[in-house]
């Protein structure tokens, strides 16, 4: 296992978990922890700060189970709910090792995976049992899907009054396109990003990975705590509505607002922005790339005096970045020009040293590598029973008195199903007529 992610300061002394309000089994473990018959053996790690809480996690693919990462990352007992025959299908993208699909491994991490079809009669009263137990139930099934099966809103909120249902769809969950497929892909389509990315005189760019579902994600995240924040005052939970059409027009800047007031449609630009210049890439003498961003005028003008043109911060249209931007020509010449005379570390060193920002243009082996991200954690090793030590992304942030932790690595389809439902109640009875039933 990994230790807890590093804090930016003094460790503290960790407070009491605030109170969840959802009743727990007599017979379960602490939330979170790991089951002696369920989960991996792990060193003691002191109970993260939302250890309370118990997150029931339906979704399937990216943004609903982000989100149930993001809690599961924090101590959260996230319960994750697949169907028997029909696993969530991330278990299968991308590139796998030994049969194991990787992705699952950083999507699954400190969830206990569970079978239940909820569209039997025993799936669904055994669903509604787990979430009489559920702070936050994380669900991504079409409009109407749990409605037919007899489990929306009313009967949930029936069996827990304090109950957060987070339901994460592509449109939302009205409208006219409510009952459409949606996927990250058509939000990143409909949202005006991929009609800005790209070459000027290129086809419009998808990003070859989830974006819109990633961001979608994190924002789901916040919204259900931001619910189970007004449940401290009102007592009762509510609905989360998330559609993944608009997490991703909300980082895309005033694009509305430049439309409203100007009828102003921004094109495509490459690396470029019509907000400042310079920005772009440039190539280095040893054929490497990298960065240059000029967003602050100070730096701007630093990025001007070390490339030897200075007299270009003497111009009227220099002291905007709408101005810089509109001779974005000039300055790329000067930028570009100087950088392709030295090498990638003569212009890092340069660059930092008049304290100007630039990057290097990294792949992947270049972020394992990285000094700055080894300092700060972002890579960690997870032991995994199936695979051995894994690296992989940490937590998303550091917290200085309760850090949050990677417990263990996604785990096999169905591996926590019986200790969870023990620890609910079922008996082996019980868990054996599910069985019967094709519920498990």
């Amino acid at each position: 296992m990994t230790a807890p992610r590093p804090a930016p300061g003094p460790a503290a002394g960790q407070p009491a978990a605030p109170s969840a309000g959802s009743p727990r089994p007599a017979a379960a473990a602490p939330p979170g922890d790991p089951r002696p018959a369920a989960a991996p053996a792990a060193s003691p790690q002191p109970a993260g700060p939302l250890s309370s809480l118990r997150v029931l996690d339906l979704a399937t693919l990216f943004a609903g189970p982000i989100a149930a990462t993001m809690f599961g990352d924090f101590g959260a007992d996230v319960v994750k709910v697949e169907h028997p025959a029909k696993p969530d299908p991330s278990r299968g993208h991308g590139p796998s090792k030994d049969g194991v699909g990787l992705w699952w491994k950083l999507l699954g991490r400190n969830k206990r995976p569970i079978t239940l079809d909820l569209s039997r009669p025993g799936g669904r009263a055994t669903l509604l049992r787990l979430a009489a137990t559920a702070d936050v139930i994380v669900e991504n099934f079409r409009p109407g899907t749990l409605e037919r099966w007899d489990l929306g809103w009313p009967e949930l909120s029936a069996v827990n009054p304090r109950l957060v249902l987070a339901r994460v769809t592509g449109f939302g969950q009205f409208g006219p396109y409510a009952h459409r497929p949606g996927f990250g892909t058509l939000a990143e389509a409909m949202s005006g990003f991929a009609a800005i990315t790209g070459e000027p005189d290129a086809p419009p760019t998808l990003p070859p990975f989830g974006l819109a579902d990633s961001i979608a994600g994190l924002a789901t995240a916040y919204a259900v705590m931001t619910a189970l924040a007004a449940r401290e005052h009102t007592g009762e939970g509510q609905v989360v509505d998330m559609a993944i059409i608009e997490p991703i027009l909300t980082v895309l800047g005033p694009q509305p607002l430049w439309y409203d007031q100007l009828g102003h449609v921004q094109p495509r630009t490459g690396n470029r922005t019509q907000n400042n210049a310079p920005r772009n890439t440039y190539r280095t003498a040893d054929g490497t790339w990298v960065a240059v961003s000029t967003s602050a005028q100070s730096v701007a003008e630093r990025v001007m005096h070390l490339v030897g043109r200075p007299e270009l911060v003497g111009e009227p249209w220099f002291a905007t970045g709408e101005g810089r931007a509109r001779h974005a020509d000039v300055l790329d010449t000067a930028v570009g020009g100087w950088i392709a005379r030295h090498t990638r570390a003569d212009v890092l060193a340069a660059f930092e040293k008049a304290e100007a920002a630039i990057a290097p243009v990294q792949d992947v082996r270049d972020v394992m590598a990285d000094p700055q991200y080894q300092a700060l954690g972002t890579i960690t090793t997870v032991d995994d029973p199936e695979l051995g030590a894994l690296r992989m992304q940490n937590v998303l942030f550091r917290l200085s008195a309760t850090p949050g932790a990677i417990r263990w690595a996604g785990r096999p389809h169905g591996a926590d199903t019986e200790a969870v439902l023990t620890e609910l109640g079922l008996t082996p009875a019980e868990l054996a007529a599910l069985r019967a039933e094709g519920a498990l």
